[in-house]
């Protein structure tokens, strides 16, 4: 399904469609949960929103496949990267979308699915009381304090925003917050979103990219240089990963 790339400190993997991008993805949630779950009795699992993560969902709650069965789901806790500001069971939240197609079909505890309040209608509580969560569940190591988790999953806009750290919003420099509330003036809306210093503290990160309408965007960030929202993730202390399908891969120097 394609070979490992060097590109900007991450690795690269590309598969013939969004179906093998999954797959790799979805190898790589069974390989970090296990450890996890080994080393500190516990997998922390952010999952991501959009359109091109629901493959990966259903892949990962599908009993006919290899995943489902090998992951730790009594000890995974489960988080959220971003969530629109819609109550729980609107069309467009995040957390809807990874009940139908995942957490309702797996025997991940109640308990440990933690959802962001997308209906609160003070956007700012909202991320504090996430924030409060996440250290209550998570501790933090020693140095920053800032909670680890395990394993980050994240999409790709084509205009370079990942999570909802869009070009230009103030989120994007919250130096001293985990959750922020971030208002999208092109969206006309308000997001939660987890910030930089969060991502960048995850053990892993992995970027799960199809569509050529991506490519664009995928290209600059992995070998322009250029300033957006996905290029500034860069995990300090642990790996990045990038599965793509050929077409959002299509713009990369070979």
């Amino acid at each position: 399904m394609g070979e490992p790339g060097g590109l900007s400190g991450a690795r690269v993997l590309v598969a013939p469609d969004l179906a093998g991008a999954a797959e790799l993805a979805a190898q790589e949630v069974v390989a970090r949960g296990q450890a996890a779950a080994a080393l500190r009795g516990r997998f922390a699992l952010a999952l991501a929103g959009g359109h091109t993560p629901r493959a990966l969902h259903a892949l990962l709650a599908d009993p006919a496949q290899p995943f489902r069965a090998r992951i730790p789901w009594a000890r995974t806790e489960i988080f959220f990267g971003d969530e629109r500001c819609v109550p729980p069971d609107h069309p467009d939240s995040n957390y809807r979308a990874a009940r139908e197609a995942l957490l309702a079909r797996v025997p991940v505890p109640e308990r440990q699915v933690h959802r962001l309040r997308g209906e609160d209608p003070d956007p700012a509580a909202a991320a504090r009381a996430y924030e409060a969560e996440l250290r209550a569940a998570l501790g933090s190591e020693e140095g920053d304090g800032v909670p680890r988790l395990d394993l980050v999953l994240l999409g790709l806009g084509p205009d370079g925003h990942t999570a909802s750290l869009f070009p230009g919003t103030a989120a994007l420099e919250a130096s001293d917050r985990l959750v922020a509330a971030n208002h999208v003036p092109r969206l006309g809306a308000w997001r939660l979103t987890f910030t930089l210093p969060l991502l960048d503290a995850a053990r892993a990160v992995i970027f799960l990219v199809a569509g050529a309408e991506k490519a664009p965007a995928v290209a600059a960030v992995l070998e322009g240089g250029a300033d957006l929202p996905a290029a500034r993730v860069r995990p300090e202390r642990g790996e990045l990963l990038w599965a793509l399908d050929a077409a959002a891969a299509s713009g990369l120097r070979r």
